[in-house]
């Protein structure tokens, strides 16, 4: 599979990524607990001949597979997704440009702070951003 072009709403999204890894990871480690596997159904008595309706309670294993699957694939599809990004601000050649790239989408600092660490008005911040997206 060709890998995607990266792009400002990419990079944008990596910090939610992360977030909903963690959200799915905590779903996954908590499946099962209390009773929301717990589920009913009706099946029908037939012990007098005749089919009667009889409500039956129990714990839901096919739901809570079919949880487990969709939460472990999710998390699968979005780290990939970070590692990805990662991989490609790690292989900014510019040291500065880089280190911008990664405290602003990575680390999720803001410009102004980033300006102050690097020594650069925040306009050259965004300027950097802005023309090596465009260069790329």
């Amino acid at each position: 599979m060709k890998k995607q072009e990266m792009t400002k709403e990419r990079l944008e999204s990596y910090r939610s990524c992360k977030e909903e890894i963690r959200e799915l990871q905590y779903k996954l480690d908590h499946l099962g607990e209390g009773d929301s596997m717990i589920g009913n159904d009706t099946v029908f008595d037939y012990k007098t001949g005749y089919p009667r309706p009889q409500s039956v309670v129990g714990y839901d294993h096919k739901r809570e597979e079919r949880l487990r699957v969709l939460y472990e694939t999710r998390i699968e599809k979005l780290q990939k997704e970070c590692t990805e990004i990662e991989e490609w601000v790690e292989a900014i050649p510019d040291s500065l440009t880089r280190r911008i790239f990664r405290m602003y989408y990575i680390d999720g600092i803001g410009q102004n702070k980033i300006a102050k660490q690097v020594h650069l008005a925040q306009s050259k911040v965004s300027e950097k951003i802005s023309k090596y997206l465009q260069s790329g």
